[in-house]
C-alpha cells in the first residue's frame, strides 16, 4: 500500500551546490562519441540472453548502423562470452575503423581473462569498475572509503601491466566509478584522479572516465550538475573522454544524456530502443533523432529504421514499443480528427513551398528520412475527421475530394466506424465511397457512349447510357458539356440537377494518368447530392460524376 506521507520512508536527492552553472544555456551542436553496450549490458538483461548467431547479427547490425565503438562483452562471465569475443579477434570481423570494448570487475583473476579474450587485437578498450557509492560502501561491500579507492589502484595497475604485457594491441583504458550518480562527488573525483595517477593518460591517448547513473535516483538537471562539476574539477580535462551511461529507472534516461552532453560530455553509452536492465538503458536511437530533428548531423544511420527495429526484436526477443519515439508503428499515425487535418493541411503546404525545411504539424520528422511511408500517417477509426478520411483517398487512389465532398463522406466512415468498432483500413473505405457515390456496383443510370456536337455555347449532348436493364438515347441542349448532360436528365428521364459546384484534377503524374471529376449538385427542393466520376479522359469522368450524382438522387427517392 502506498503511503499517505511518502517522506516517511522516501529522501529527495540532494542539490548539487553549484550556483554559476553553465549547462542550462548550451546547446547539442555536434554528436558525441557512441558506445553500444547491447552486447553486454542489453544481453546480460535479456530473458533469454542470445547465442553467438544472435551476437553475430547484432554486431553486423551496429557496424551498419555505424556506431564505431562497441561493449562486445563481459569475457570472464563465461565460455560463450568469451569464445565470442575472441572468435571476433581471431576471425578478423572487426573493422579497422570500430572499437571494440569489454567490461571486467576490478579483480585480478578476471582482469586476466579479459586480456586473454583480446589477444592477437588491433585495437581494443579494457573497461574496469567498480561501485564507489555510500550504500554499496556500507552494505555490499563492508568497505571505508580507503579501501574501495584501493580496488580502483590495484585494477588500475593491472590494466597497466597486461597491456605492456601484449604490446602489439593498441590499448585504451575506460574506468567507472560505478554508482556514480549516487556517489559523493569529491570522492568519485578521487577514485578518477587515482586511477588516472597509475595510468598516465595524455591528450594522444585520454583515459575514458565513464560516469554512470547505474540506478537513476534523481531528475537529469541534477545529473548535469554532477557531471559539469567533474569536468570542472578533474585536474586533467584534456586527457580524458567524459562517458555517459545513464539508465531509466525514472523514465528521463534521454533527458539526462542529453543535458550530460551540455554540461560537457564527450561520450554517451547506451542500447538501440533502451534495452537494458531494470527499465534500461539511454536510447541511442532516440538521442541520435532527436539531434537529427535539430539539424544536428548523428553520425548514425537509421534510415531503414523497420530492418533495425526487425533485427534487435529477433536478437533480444523483445518488441520495440508501438508508441516508442520514432520507430515505433504508432508514432506517425494520427486516428485524431483535428491531428489528421493539420498534418494533411502541413504536407500540402509542404509541397506547395517545395522548401527542404521540415514543417508539418505533429510530425517533427520526416518519416522517409527513416523508410518509413506515408500511408499510415493517417488512419480512420470513429475518432478520425474528414481530413484523415480524405488523406487516405488521396493516398491510396490519388483522389483529391473538395472541402464540402469531404465532409459529407467523412460521416459514411463516421457511421461505418461506429457500427463495426474497428479500424477502417484503405479497402474498407474505398468500398465505402463505391457505395455511396454510386461509382460501383450495378447502378441505375450508366454511361456506354457520347458524343458532342455544335458550337461553342450552344453544344448538344447525345448520349446512351444503361437504363432499366437495357440502354436509352438521351440528348439536351446546353451551354457545355454538364449543362447538356444535365439537360438530357431533366427533360429526357425527369432529374432534375443543377450543378452548384465543379471540380477536377489528373490522378498522378506524366501522360498516361486518368482524371478525377467532381460534381456538388442541388435539387429543386435543396438538397444536396455529390457525384464522383473518374476516367481517362476529363469530358467522359465529368459526363460519369453527373451521372454518379443522378444515382444517388435515385437512391434517396427510393
Amino acid at each position: 500500500m502506498m503511503l499517505s506521507d511518502p517522506s516517511q520512508k522516501y529522501r529527495p536527492f540532494p542539490q548539487v551546490n553549484l550556483p554559476d552553472r553553465q549547462w542550462p544555456s548550451q546547446t547539442i551542436t555536434k554528436a558525441p562519441r557512441w558506445l553500444s553496450t547491447d552486447m553486454r549490458d542489453g544481453n546480460q538483461s535479456l530473458i533469454d540472453p542470445m547465442n553467438a548467431e544472435k551476437k553475430q547479427r547484432f554486431f553486423d547490425l551496429l557496424i551498419k548502423v555505424g556506431i564505431k565503438e562497441i561493449e562486445v562483452g563481459f569475457p570472464s562471465a563465461g565460455a560463450t562470452e568469451f569464445d565470442f569475443i575472441s572468435g571476433l579477434v581471431k576471425n578478423g570481423s572487426i573493422p579497422d575503423d570500430v572499437i571494440v570494448q569489454v567490461l571486467t570487475q576490478a579483480r585480478p583473476e578476471l582482469i586476466a581473462t579479459t586480456f586473454e579474450s583480446l589477444r592477437g587485437a588491433k585495437q581494443a578498450i579494457v573497461h574496469v569498475y567498480n561501485a564507489v557509492s555510500p550504500a554499496w560502501r556500507r552494505i555490499v561491500f563492508g568497505m571505508e572509503r580507503s579501501e574501495v579507492r584501493q580496488i580502483a589502484i590495484d585494477a588500475a595497475k593491472l590494466l597497466r601491466d597486461h597491456a605492456a604485457a601484449q604490446p602489439d594491441t593498441d590499448w585504451f583504458f575506460e574506468y567507472s566509478p560505478e554508482t556514480f550518480s549516487t556517489a559523493e562527488l569529491d570522492f568519485s573525483l578521487e577514485c578518477c584522479e587515482a586511477v588516472m595517477d597509475i595510468l598516465l593518460p595524455t591528450p594522444e591517448k585520454p583515459l575514458i572516465l565513464n560516469l554512470p547513473a547505474t540506478v537513476e535516483a534523481a531528475s537529469p538537471n541534477i545529473y548535469a550538475d554532477q557531471i559539469e562539476w567533474m569536468c570542472r574539477n578533474i585536474s586533467r580535462r584534456d586527457s580524458v573522454v567524459i562517458s555517459l551511461h545513464p539508465h531509466n529507472d525514472r523514465g528521463t534516461g534521454v533527458a539526462a544524456a542529453e543535458l550530460g552532453l551540455m554540461a560537457g560530455a564527450d561520450r554517451v553509452e547506451g542500447c538501440l530502443f533502451g534495452n537494458g536492465e531494470r527499465t534500461g538503458n539511454c536510447d541511442l536511437v532516440t538521442v541520435a533523432l532527436n539531434m537529427y530533428t535539430q539539424g544536428v548531423k548523428p553520425g548514425l544511420d537509421f534510415s531503414d529504421i523497420d530492418e533495425v527495429i526487425q533485427t534487435v526484436e529477433y536478437c533480444n526477443q523483445l518488441p520495440v514499443h508501438p508508441r516508442h519515439p520514432y520507430a515505433g508503428e504508432l508514432v506517425f499515425t494520427a486516428f485524431s480528427g483535428s491531428h489528421q487535418d493539420a498534418i494533411k493541411k502541413g504536407f500540402a503546404a509542404q509541397e506547395a513551398r517545395n522548401d527542404l525545411i521540415w514543417d508539418v504539424p505533429y510530425l517533427p520528422i520526416d518519416p522517409k528520412d527513416l523508410g518509413r511511408d506515408y500511408e499510415a500517417v493517417i488512419r480512420v477509426n470513429s475518432q478520425s475527421g474528414k481530413g484523415g478520411v480524405a488523406w487516405v483517398l488521396q493516398q491510396d487512389k490519388g483522389l483529391k475530394l473538395p472541402k464540402r465532398m469531404q465532409a459529407d463522406f467523412s460521416r459514411v466512415v463516421q457511421e461505418l466506424a461506429d457500427s463495426t468498432s474497428r479500424e477502417l483500413g484503405a479497402a474498407d473505405i474505398w468500398d465505402a465511397f463505391g457505395k455511396h457515390y454510386r461509382v460501383s456496383g450495378e447502378q441505375p443510370y450508366t454511361l456506354v457512349d457520347y458524343h458532342e456536337t455544335g458550337p461553342a455555347g450552344d453544344r448538344v449532348f447525345v448520349g446512351k447510357i444503361g437504363f432499366e436493364g437495357g440502354e436509352r438515347s438521351i440528348s439536351g441542349r446546353g451551354n457545355g458539356l454538364i449543362s447538356g448532360v444535365l439537360a438530357a436528365l431533366r427533360d429526357e428521364l425527369g432529374i432534375d440537377l443543377e450543378v452548384a459546384d465543379y471540380s477536377e484534377h489528373a490522378i498522378g503524374v506524366g501522360t498516361d494518368v486518368n482524371a478525377a471529376a467532381y460534381v456538388e449538385c442541388r435539387t429543386p427542393d435543396g438538397v444536396t447530392i455529390f457525384g464522383v466520376g473518374m476516367d481517362c479522359d476529363v469530358a467522359t469522368a465529368s459526363v460519369q460524376a453527373v451521372l454518379s450524382a443522378a444515382n444517388g438522387l435515385a437512391a434517396r427517392r427510393k
